[in-house]
């Protein structure tokens, strides 16, 4: 009676990270990796890791339990079956996308295998080709603050130029002239 205990009140925390990681991750990817070894495996989780991605396997009752709640859980139903991973992106919402993205082009017809099921970004439900073809294509958070820090730094950088813009001209005219008398 015990071991029954003890594995209810760990599936009741699991349910409770589960629950916990999509409350905070700004979007969430779920896969099939049916077909891949664990040589593949393995390196997709490395992908992930670098990229600040956590990814877990979890059972699809599980799963289905912690987002019981959530008004998209319903839409949910025909992707958690099978065998089913789960990739929790907390501060890039594209960031499990694109490497997923990367991950199947770099690994030819391995990378065929991993099948992209569903996608939620921000609450709302995104099916596989939305995932792979819209999320995947995202700018990212570095790409979003360089073309924010572009945009902020081109008024000064044209202000600059203002400021020389007469000083070159002068300079130019005095060349004219020298060249003209010379």
């Amino acid at each position: 009676m015990a071991a029954q205990t003890s594995t209810r009140e760990g599936k009741t925390a699991l349910i409770g990270e589960v629950k916990e990681n999509f409350g905070k991750s700004t979007s969430v990817v779920f896969v099939d990796y049916k077909g891949l070894t664990v040589d593949k495996v393995t390196k997709l989780r490395a992908k992930f890791r670098a990229a600040g991605v956590e990814y877990k396997v979890v059972k699809n009752t599980l799963v289905k339990q912690a987002i019981k709640d959530e008004a998209w859980a319903s839409k949910l139903d025909k992707t958690l079956t099978g065998m089913t991973g789960v990739a929790y992106s907390f501060e890039d919402p594209s960031a499990a996308a694109k490497v997923l993205k990367e991950f199947k082009k770099d690994q030819g017809d391995a990378g065929q295998k991993l099948v992209v099921k569903a996608g939620i970004l921000d609450g709302q439900f995104l099916d596989g080709n939305a995932v792979e073809n819209q999320l995947a294509n995202l700018p990212g958070k570095n790409e979003l603050r360089q073309m924010l820090l572009a945009t902020l730094q081109a008024p000064s950088q044209q202000f600059v130029a203002l400021l020389q813009a007469p000083a070159q001209n002068f300079a130019y005219l005095l060349k004219a002239k020298e060249e003209q008398q010379g």
